[in-house]
């Protein structure tokens, strides 16, 4: 058969508006046939809505009529164009379409031949056919509510995550020299609770990572004395990064130095400060324009907690002690006392029954509590395995105290179709999450860094997700690329060994190659080059910016090397973050991404006569690369967005490219594992 087909639902020509619709809003669908049998082909659009199956039929467009063939990739004779008006449910959900291709016979006599055009594997971009036989991968189109905001503020601003035993102590003086460490003093309080306390009086001291003398297992009980005064001290530098908001590792209470086994709610844990610490921190900061955002673990707590009480540590009659315990319907015991339901298995982390009214009256309560520190923004830890109704509680509760507060989830993948707790969740529908830390992001951009996958690969993750994210949401993604759960960036782009592939021990001994480092150096400016031109909030995990190295946990969560810090990584990303906030393009212009061949990665941003474009290039060798606005014609700003007639260099003085004005194209060539950051030059 003599049949092409054409629908990319990346493309303005084929699905308008591009991407995720407001409730009850309209969209246009086309499909272009071509080929000696497209005149006698019909096309229909089978289309899930409401979770029922609509049949779509379109009167063929003529090629006279529709201009829009001519710059198609499209083969063959003739041309026809088939569009489908649609108009989105009244409740936000996700509905789901491909199309159904029937061609008539040639002659009289003969069958009706029907082929199905679906969605490729990513479920974005080009499509292709299917027989009959085989229900084709459908397009997804994100239907939110009409309401639905996301902050400016943290949209347009940038994070910094600190686990705040590691980033710095109040006084950095050995306390051999008879100096007080306030923290190591304050740790007394979980000694006196029977907790063990591992004290750094030298902060350049490498993690513990190996089970404590009398002890079979590893535990993470060992403290650098990091405090909130601490962070207050370092605030003029975080506003020197140019840093809006501090995202905080969790802060309450907890019998460990990373706290993600709460003992108590209500409480801040003595070793950082006090709640009048906390508060005079929020205020500094606000000084600064900056914010704290604090790490919510709603989904379980400590045994050794207010609410669980396993060993007897806190008079209160926790569930462990049976019905009587007011937190006893917190919890679901199989076998009371010693089998209940917890987190991965883990008997310390005994799991909560999230919407247990009483439980959900009670992180109202929590919300409030800290709201009157000065934190009105919260990730969520492990968010996909928190119930979509708690977390709808959550934000309601929020967004009465602040409006501008932020609701950030944990999810790994696309939060747009994940699939957990036996269902599809609905992080992105506009009254759950405000939006999520951008894990594939990361993912994305160190796997093509690495080598691992190619340009193409990238620009389908990025693009893919903008297609499917309502643009509230996709706004305020946290991008990153290193966090307390990761291998730290450097470490992964100098070719780190993949993560669990070595023991802790393994790890402790772990050697870099130089040259590895050296070009990981090279790879990790391309990095924070390509983090600081998206059009998100951009994430840097402490010690990031200053060169820290370190494997899996804990040895992605070392002290912050004051003193030692690597100058001219953390000068380059003052200097990335200040291009950010006084260029209009980078800070908020419009976006399309291009990936010109499979080493160079490209993202380019316009606002006004203001333009930014930003080149990565992954080979141990140069690319030479010659962009247009052919080049960045797929997403939602392809018809906003144009390359500059000159461009300068930001990082190379008085270097300047021209436009080809015969081509219309810019060219130019990217260095080794490296980047251009490209600014538009006006004309004289």
């Amino acid at each position: 058969m003599n049949l092409f087909a054409y629908h990319n639902s990346r493309l303005l020509d084929c699905r308008f508006p591009h991407g995720a619709l407001k409730c009850r809003g309209e969209a246009a669908l086309c499909i272009y046939l071509s080929g000696r049998d497209a005149a006698r082909a019909r096309a229909s659009l089978r289309l899930w809505a409401d979770g029922k199956e609509l049949l779509i039929s379109a009167e063929k467009i003529s090629p006279c009529s529709c201009g829009k063939l001519r710059s198609l990739p499209l083969e063959g004779d003739g041309g026809f164009c088939f569009s489908f008006n649609i108009t989105a449910p009244a409740e936000p959900q996700l509905i789901w379409y491909y199309f159904i291709i029937d061609v008539a016979p040639e002659h009289d006599g003969g069958e009706t031949t029907r082929l199905f055009y679906g969605a490729p594997e990513t479920r974005s971009g080009i499509g292709k056919f299917y027989p009959a036989w085989e229900t084709p991968p459908d397009y997804q189109i994100t239907v939110f509510a009409r309401d639905f905001e996301t902050p400016s503020r943290f949209r347009h601003g940038i994070v910094y995550q600190i686990l705040p035993d590691r980033f710095n102590r109040e006084c950095l003086t050995d306390s051999a020299r008879g100096t007080c460490i306030p923290a190591f003093s304050r740790a007394e309080y979980h000694e006196k609770l029977g907790r063990r306390i591992i004290r750094h009086k030298d902060w350049f001291e490498p993690v513990l990572y190996s089970p404590c003398a009398g002890e079979k297992f590893y535990s993470p009980c060992d403290y650098y004395g990091g405090d909130f005064a601490g962070i207050k001290q370092k605030l003029p530098y975080l506003a020197q990064i140019g840093v809006s908001v501090i995202y905080l590792n969790p802060i309450f209470e907890a019998a460990s130095n990373h706290r993600y086994n709460t003992s108590d709610y209500l409480s801040v844990d003595p070793i950082l400060g006090s709640d009048y610490d906390l508060t005079e921190l929020s205020k500094a900061a606000a000084e600064y324009g900056i914010r704290l955002m604090a790490d919510g673990v709603f989904s379980h707590t400590g045994d050794d907690s207010v609410y669980f009480n396993k060993y007897g540590t806190y008079p209160s009659c926790g569930a462990y002690s049976g019905a009587d315990s007011p937190y006893y319907k917190w919890y679901e015991f199989e076998h009371f006392p010693d089998e209940y339901r917890c987190w991965w298995g883990f008997k310390t982390l005994p799991e909560v029954n999230e919407l247990q009214p009483d439980y959900v009256r009670f992180t109202e309560s929590v919300l409030k509590k800290w709201a009157d520190c000065g934190i009105t923004s919260w990730r969520l830890d492990v968010a996909d395995e928190l119930p979509d109704e708690f977390i709808k509680k959550l934000r309601t509760a929020l967004k009465k105290l602040d409006s501008d507060g932020v609701l950030l989830g944990e999810v790994w993948e696309d939060a747009s179709n994940k699939v957990s707790g036996g269902g599809l969740r609905k992080f992105v529908l506009g009254d759950e999450l405000d939006s999520v830390m951008n894990y594939p992001f990361r993912d994305a951009v160190c796997d093509f860094l690495t080598c691992r996958t190619d340009a193409y690969a990238l620009y389908e993750t990025l693009s893919g997700q903008r297609e499917r994210y309502p643009e509230p949401f996709y706004g305020a993604c946290m991008n990153l690329l290193g966090s307390h759960d990761t291998q730290r960036i450097l470490s992964c782009l100098s070719d780190a060994p993949p993560k669990d592939t070595l023991t802790r021990e393994q790890q402790a001994e772990y050697q870099y190659k130089p040259e590895a480092v050296v070009r990981g150096k090279r790879r990790l400016y391309a990095a924070f080059a390509l983090m600081f031109s998206m059009p998100q909030p951009p994430c840097i995990y402490y010690g990031d910016e200053a060169g820290m190295m370190g494997l899996s946990d804990p040895f992605n969560r070392g002290s912050y090397p004051w003193g030692r810090e690597d100058i001219e990584i953390r000068s380059f990303v003052m200097r990335l973050s200040a291009l950010r906030r006084c260029n209009a393009a980078l800070s908020s212009g419009k976006t399309a991404f291009a990936a010109p061949c499979a080493d160079a990665f490209a993202v380019l941003r316009c606002r006004g006569e203001e333009s930014a474009l930003t080149l990565v290039n992954r080979a141990d060798h140069a690319v030479c690369a010659a962009l247009g606005a052919e080049d960045f014609r797929e997403g939602p700003d392809a018809l906003n967005v144009r390359t500059a007639d000159k461009y300068s260099d930001a990082f190379a003085d008085g270097t300047v490219l021209q436009k080809d004005l015969g081509t219309g194209q810019i060219r130019v060539e990217i260095p080794p594992n490296g980047f251009l950051l490209l600014l538009s030059q006006t004309a004289e």
